[in-house]
This record gives C-alpha cells, sequence and structure tokens, in this order.
C-alpha cells in the first residue's frame, strides 16, 4: 500500500515544473459556444425533437454479466459527450472503470482538460483473462478485478476497476486465498515503506487508526501472500493507475460492493495478460493493451500469433492478420472482432452506444469558489491557460483534494489552492504539495489572496480547472 497522496505521472510533475509553450501547442482548448436566436412573429411549425440517448444497460452499468459456454467478451462498448469542466478521472469513475483504461480508449485526448463535445468512448466491453472463472481474478495489464461467484450464481461474473502496484513493487502474479477481512482496517506500513516516507520528509506512524487518513479505506481482505491486501482507498482517483506498493486497490463504492460477498478461502488469481483473445457470438475477438515495462513485447507477440495460428488451423477460421497487427499498434483496450470481413476497428467504435450524461460525476470534486477569501497556497505559475488549469484539476484530484483553481495573474496564470481556515492548515498542504508533487509552492496570508502578480485587483477566475 501506497500511504502517498495521490500520484501524477513524471510528464505532469515536468509540466508543473516547466511550463512550456509546446505543450499548449499539442493539446489545443475547444471552446464550445452557444447561438441566440431571435425570435419572430410568426409560430414554426412542431418538429419532432430528436430521440435522447437511452441509458446505461442496468446489467453494463452494474458491470454484471452472464457468461455463457466458452463466450469471453462481455459488456457494451459506449460513449458519451465531453463538455467543458470535465476530467477522464470524474467520467472514468462514474462509469466503473480506471484512469488508464479511459485514456487508452481515447488516444491524444488530454485527460485532464478534455476539449468540449468529443464524443467519448466508454470501454464497457472487457475480454476475461486466461484463467479458471472462480473466485478472483485480476489482470494486471488491463488493472481490472473480475469475481465469479459461488456455484449458486454459476455463468455470472461482475468486474471492478482497480490500482495495482507501481514499477519496482509490482504485484505478484500467481494463486493466493483470502485469508480474513477487517472493517475499518488499522493499517500497519512495513519498514520499507516507512524509510521510504521518511526520507521524503514525511514520516509514518507504525499504525494508522481507521479514517479518511487510511489508505485502506473501510474495507480490507488479506491474501495468504504476507502483506498483500485487496482493499478500499482514501484515494479514489488513484484507481487505474501504478500506484500502490504492490496491494490491489478498489473505489470505495466497489469495495463495498464485493467485500460482503467474498468469503475467506476464496481464491484469488493475478495474471498479467496485456493480449486478449475472445469470443462473442460466434466471433473471435482481440483486445490489445500495451504491455508494463516488465513484460517482454516480442515474446508475447510471438506467443499470441502462434495461438492464433492454432486456433485457425484447429477450427478451420481464416482471420485478418492486418486487423491484428492494427489492434496490436493501437493498444487501445477494445475488443475487436479478427476474422476475415468483420467490421474493423473504426466501425466498432462507431456503433457504441451513445448514453445521456447525468445530471452530476459521482464522487466529483468541486473546486473552491470565485469568492473564497482565507488562507491560500500558490501551487504554480505559468504563461498559458489550459496548463494552469490542467495542474488545477490534477490537485482537485489529490487524495484527499486539495482545492485549487485558475486564476489569470498579470501577463500569465497562476494555480491557487484553497481557502485553507488557518496558516497552518495553508502550510501543510504546501507542505503536501512538495513531498508529492514536487511544486515548490507559496503560502499567502488572507490580505495577499486578493493580491496577483503585476497589479492589485481581485483574482478572476479562469474557466474551470
Amino acid at each position: 500500500m501506497n500511504a502517498s497522496l495521490f500520484p501524477v505521472f513524471d510528464s505532469v510533475r515536468r509540466l508543473c515544473g516547466d511550463f512550456s509553450i509546446h505543450l499548449a501547442q499539442r493539446l489545443i482548448l475547444v471552446a464550445v459556444t452557444s447561438a441566440l436566436l431571435g425570435g419572430c412573429a410568426s409560430t414554426p411549425p412542431q418538429r419532432e425533437a430528436p430521440p435522447s440517448p437511452p441509458p446505461l444497460p442496468l446489467a453494463v452499468e452494474k458491470h454484471q454479466f452472464s457468461v455463457a459456454g466458452d463466450e469471453s467478451v462481455v459488456g457494451q462498448l459506449a460513449s458519451v459527450e465531453t463538455r467543458d469542466g470535465d476530467t477522464l478521472s470524474d467520467i472514468a469513475r462514474h462509469y466503473g472503470l480506471g484512469f488508464q483504461e479511459l485514456t487508452e480508449a481515447n488516444p491524444g485526448l488530454d485527460p485532464w482538460v478534455p476539449e468540449a463535445g468529443r464524443r467519448l468512448v466508454l470501454p464497457l466491453q472487457f475480454t476475461l483473462p486466461d484463467a479458471p472463472r472462480k473466485g478472483m481474478v485480476i489482470n494486471l495489464a488491463t488493472m481490472r478485478l473480475y469475481h465469479f461467484p459461488t456455484k449458486g450464481a454459476d455463468g455470472t461474473v461482475s468486474t471492478y476497476p482497480v490500482g495495482i502496484g507501481k514499477e519496482g513493487r509490482s504485484t505478484p502474479t500467481g494463486y493466493m486465498t483470502v485469508v480474513r477481512k477487517t472493517e475499518f482496517p488499522t493499517w500497519y506500513p512495513t519498514e520499507n515503506i516507512r524509510k521510504d516516507h521518511a526520507l521524503k520528509g514525511d514520516p509514518l506512524p507504525a499504525a494508522v487508526s481507521p479514517g479518511p487518513d487510511n489508505p485502506l479505506g473501510d474495507y480490507a481482505m488479506y491474501l495468504s501472500r504476507p502483506q498483500y491486501l485487496i482493499h478500499g482507498t482514501n484515494k479514489p482517483y488513484s484507481i487505474g493507475f501504478r500506484a500502490s506498493n504492490g496491494c490491489i486497490r478498489l473505489y470505495p463504492e466497489d469495495i463495498a460492493a464485493v467485500f460482503p460477498v467474498v468469503k475467506p478461502g476464496a481464491a484469488v488469481r493475478v495474471v498479467n495478460q496485456p493480449y486478449l483473445i475472445g469470443r462473442k457470438s460466434g466471433q473471435i475477438y482481440l483486445e490489445a493493451h500495451e504491455p508494463y515495462e516488465e513484460l517482454n513485447r516480442g515474446r508475447l507477440k510471438a506467443e499470441l500469433t502462434a495461438r492464433l495460428k492454432r486456433l485457425e488451423k484447429k477450427e478451420g477460421v481464416v482471420l485478418d492478420w492486418s486487423r491484428v497487427e492494427q489492434v496490436l499498434a493501437e493498444a487501445r483496450g477494445i475488443p475487436v472482432p479478427i476474422q476475415a470481413n468483420s467490421p474493423p476497428m473504426a466501425a466498432v467504435v462507431a456503433q457504441a452506444i451513445e448514453l445521456r450524461r447525468p445530471a452530476a460525476w459521482l464522487g466529483r470534486p468541486e473546486p473552491p469558489a470565485e469568492d473564497a477569501g482565507g488562507w491560500m497556497v500558490k501551487a504554480a505559475a505559468t504563461r498559458e491557460e489550459l496548463s494552469a488549469r490542467r495542474v488545477a484539476a490534477v490537485l482537485n484530484h489529490q487524495g484527499p483534494p486539495i482545492p485549487a483553481r485558475a486564476v489569470k495573474a498579470g501577463d500569465g496564470f497562476e494555480v491557487l489552492a484553497g481557502p485553507f481556515k488557518d496558516g497552518k492548515a495553508a502550510k501543510n498542504a504546501a507542505r503536501r504539495l512538495k513531498i508529492d508533487l514536487e511544486l515548490d509552492a507559496e503560502v499567502r496570508p488572507p490580505a495577499d489572496s486578493v493580491r496577483v502578480a503585476g497589479g492589485a485587483k481581485p483574482l478572476a477566475r479562469v474557466g474551470r480547472p
């Protein structure tokens, strides 16, 4: 388990340290405007309103599926339109996806400030791992847990996104069992974890009691391999990242669903399968994810090719090998049919069911009000508005969140975090920014919170983080 804040990859750290113009050139914010139509004297003829997008089918929404025979592709691709202020983290959590799943399926889209009006693909179709359908199966490559209930519910599977061990402290593969379960667990960080935090100037106690600062969340299932757990988290936006010290973490709402139905002694199999062959309605599918650094990509591809050739020979099917290469090259995590004359990737994505946007995203952190006042922390400064909005969005998705917004400051922009109730709280926030994101933050008392660089006018909010 990792007690540090929600991790942000190195590229974001570099962004915070050096807000360069070329980043803004690569990620262009699309402004959404509405046209105002003038009234007219005569009443126009009634036009039939276009049909509203359907809601997500209940089974897909809950990620609970029936699995018949040798079929191994479940679920349904969907899509939703992005709007100003969205982040992929918020959308991923709402639909039970991890950050990596959603970014893989939508390459080139800024995850923190996505373009408004884009059709965002929701990869809600999954290929089951090549493993016995019993207990829990966790595929590290897809960062997803599959739960196959007891024999009373044969032929069903529930699936949830997870966060897993970071590089250098990977979650181990192999067979384990659940040895015990605890509600509201106490966390006992290992010596290595405590040493790591001490080196960063962030010492940990020998035990962390249940509560908002406990990285295990409200539920923990202890595995037969010592020091490894399946647990909740107080950092929900770390799901879909390689973020932990080896444990497997779930969204709070997902661990609450899994915990009651998993019994001590349940089987847990951890695999690492980035290339998945699946079946659905007589078709053969291939789902590909980018292999992790510790895997041998060449060997994985050779093994996949051999399997597919054996399948061709045994079943007398003809595969589209150019399609296979395309799926592997794009690695979007979407199951694609690969038999000859089957629909290409673009057609598969085009058939995704369009969903109606919800009134609000589940668990979305709200940025502070424009006139918040109080103690503030300047987290970063940049020439580019888009860069400032991006960093503000990252801070709002820390665990726990650091409320932040982008503001105009002289000829550039600042990222202001706060307000905090007093100077101590502001200094603690600045310390978190330094330890976890390597940001040199500046604490500003209430009298300074309305001054900006190059002038004395009140700070104005810029966009939405």
